[in-house]
């Protein structure tokens, strides 16, 4: 319970965090002050490099924050059990009291697993919830400010070319790095 309470404070944190962007702006401009010249200037360089090398920069942050705030080991052994209750139920497919039994532990067995992995999957968003909230801030200004250009195959905006490159990023480094 302590620990959903601190994601839940974390979570609230970075809502009043993104709401007072435009009306504390200190927090505007420190944030400014540190993006406009590095990543800013990336982006200045080419638009759709500088976002792919962003992406690819945050992706990887992210997953390593991932891979060493969470019990690897336990959500890796969460899904070979998923992984063999599913092959189990493939075996009995043509016996229907068999896989409604197993149908039964499956659903207990998830029910149980689900407030686990919550708990295990959401403990890097105590460490990267407000960073992502003021890096989107942050682009939204930026994009503004350069009339929102179309970035990708010139039909995704900012926001779709960051999406589409951050889930390919996502699933390449956590193949790579083996992040369950």
């Amino acid at each position: 319970m302590k620990g959903i309470k601190l994601i839940l404070g974390i979570m609230i944190l970075s809502i009043l965090v993104a709401l007072a962007w435009d009306k504390l702006p200190i927090i505007k401009n420190s944030v400014h002050a540190g993006l406009d010249p590095t990543f800013g200037w990336l982006l200045d360089l080419n638009l759709l490099v500088g976002m792919i090398i962003l992406v690819f920069i945050i992706n990887l942050i992210l997953t390593i924050v991932h891979k060493y705030t969470t019990d690897q080991e336990e959500l890796k052994k969460m899904k070979e059990e998923t992984k063999k209750r599913q092959e189990e139920m493939r075996n009995f497919k043509d016996q229907p009291d068999k896989m409604m039994e197993l149908q039964k532990k499956q659903m207990a067995d998830l029910s149980s697993n689900l407030s686990k992995n919550f708990q295990l999957t959401m403990k890097p968003l105590i460490y990267t919830a407000i960073p992502i909230i003021l890096f989107f801030r942050w682009f939204g200004d930026y994009f503004i400010a350069k009339g929102n250009p179309k970035i990708l195959l010139g039909f995704f905006g900012w926001f779709g070319t960051y999406l589409i490159l951050s889930i390919f990023f996502s699933t390449l480094l956590r193949k790579i790095m083996k992040v369950h």
